[in-house]
């Protein structure tokens, strides 16, 4: 779990984004490269193009979109790999700019309840962790609720992240009630006047109505001791996945009232123009991103910085 290799310098957000996002940038602009090589643009290359950003996921939508904004003005004229990439970037900015929203902690909620699902292994525990390790570097007290009841590894893994940010953890034996440990955890934090609590849940399919009935139990569960609980519902989208993600999005939203996305993995895929397309159909706020496995690797969605590095622009 070490940020940085001994010896190694520190990256900064940017190189670590860039770098991350290589392999969906890589994928968009050698094709693109290919493509404009010794040719004037015309539509048979328009829509070579579309097909590039269609195969990084970024969309029908969009790419039809991008490839109109790179043909205006420019027909039967040569282009350049960087006049692609700039138009690119400059379209996926405006898709994502208005979904690119800080997760606010309202201080006045006491605890300021966060509600964390999602599909199996799509990180939810993981990320439960780097936000614990985020919330007490800025003077949070937090907890955590090991609501993932299931998996002994997820208890275990909620306990280690506790420890090193001094969070106290509230779980129960494997196997036990996800939504009396979260009933419990919400009193024990308001006992305690701590200012988060984190709640992991269960890895669930979105196709599963048994499984995402649970879900909506443990939301009436917290709001029996809170009725404005929770405060945010964060789905943590595994950005491998692809087109899947827009079927989770749907189906998370409809039981839990997902007020936010997280996505992690983008660093182990060639299609993450999937947050692109997700923006431009549920428009739901984006929070956080993740590109590895450290703290510092999970940080605030900043819509221009992606906009670049998915578009493979190094400045």
């Amino acid at each position: 779990m070490n940020d940085t290799t001994a010896g190694t310098p520190k990256q900064s957000w940017w190189q670590r984004l860039k770098g991350g996002l290589k392999r969906t940038s890589s994928s968009i602009g050698t094709a693109v490269a290919d493509l404009v090589t010794k040719r004037k643009l015309d539509s048979a290359m328009l829509d070579d193009i579309e097909d590039v950003l269609l195969r990084a996921d970024l969309g029908t939508d969009v790419a039809v979109r991008i490839a109109e904004a790179v043909g205006k003005g420019r027909y039967d004229k040569a282009i350049s790999a960087d006049e692609v990439k700039e138009v690119v970037a400059t379209e996926v900015e405006k898709v994502l700019s208005p979904v690119a929203k800080p997760l606010e902690i309202d201080a006045a909620k006491q605890p300021f309840v966060i509600l964390v699902v999602g599909v199996n292994g799509s990180g939810k525990t993981t990320t439960i962790g780097k936000l614990a390790a985020k919330f007490s570097a800025e003077g949070r007290k937090v907890m955590l609720a090991a609501g993932d009841t299931f998996r002994a590894a997820a208890i275990e893994q909620l306990k280690v992240w506790g420890e090193r940010t001094k969070s106290p953890v509230i779980s129960g034996a494997q196997g036990s009630d996800s939504a009396s440990l979260a009933f419990s955890a919400l009193t024990a934090a308001k006992e305690q006047a701590r200012d988060v609590l984190l709640i992991d849940t269960a890895g669930r399919l979105q196709n599963k109505s048994e499984l995402m009935n649970e879900l909506e139990k443990v939301v009436r569960v917290i709001r029996k001791v809170d009725t404005s609980a929770p405060h945010a519902v964060l789905l943590v989208l595994d950005a491998t996945v692809g087109q899947n993600a827009l079927s989770q999005v749907e189906a998370f939203h409809r039981t839990a009232g997902v007020t936010g996305l997280v996505m992690t993995k983008l660093d182990g895929t060639a299609r993450g123009g999937i947050l692109v397309a997700l923006s431009e159909k549920h428009k739901l706020p984006v929070h956080f991103i993740g590109v590895g496995e450290g703290v510092e690797d999970l940080a605030p969605f900043a819509a221009k910085d992606f906009a670049k590095a998915i578009a493979g622009i190094e400045a």
